[in-house]
């Protein structure tokens, strides 16, 4: 069991960079695959990146693939998202999940695989 928080959003201009934290605010990230995902206004929750649980696999979205790099820190029971070149269309809540599983090096990108989420942090990109 994990309960999850997401920081580090905020308004930015294209070109620049961000970092955004996803916190273990109960339990601990032990035994759970995690990932990214975010949601613009009026559209549908996209995948952006995935880790696997022992953080030997990643998995990125082809729209931020070379600009976004998803990482974990399980003895601080944190995941980390480095966005860098940041783009108007990266506007967006994003939202931290977590997915239990027994597969040490398998990435999820469903958003009906994860059964714990964030609340989510907005991250705005200005042209």
């Amino acid at each position: 069991q994990v309960q999850l928080v997401e920081s580090g959003g905020g308004l930015v201009q294209a070109g620049d960079s961000l970092r955004l934290s996803c916190a273990a605010s109960e339990g601990t990230f032990t035994g759970y695959a995690m990932a990214w995902f975010r949601q613009a206004p009026g559209k549908e929750r996209e995948f952006v990146a995935a880790i696997s649980r022992s953080g030997a696999s990643t998995s990125d979205a082809d729209s931020v693939k070379g600009r976004f790099t998803i990482s974990r820190d399980n003895a601080k029971n944190t995941l980390y998202l480095q966005m860098n070149s940041l783009k108007p269309e990266d506007t967006a809540v994003y939202y931290c999940a977590a997915k239990w599983t027994s597969i040490a090096t398998m990435t999820f990108r469903s958003p009906g695989s994860f059964g714990s989420w964030g609340q989510g942090t907005q991250v705005t990109v200005s042209s």
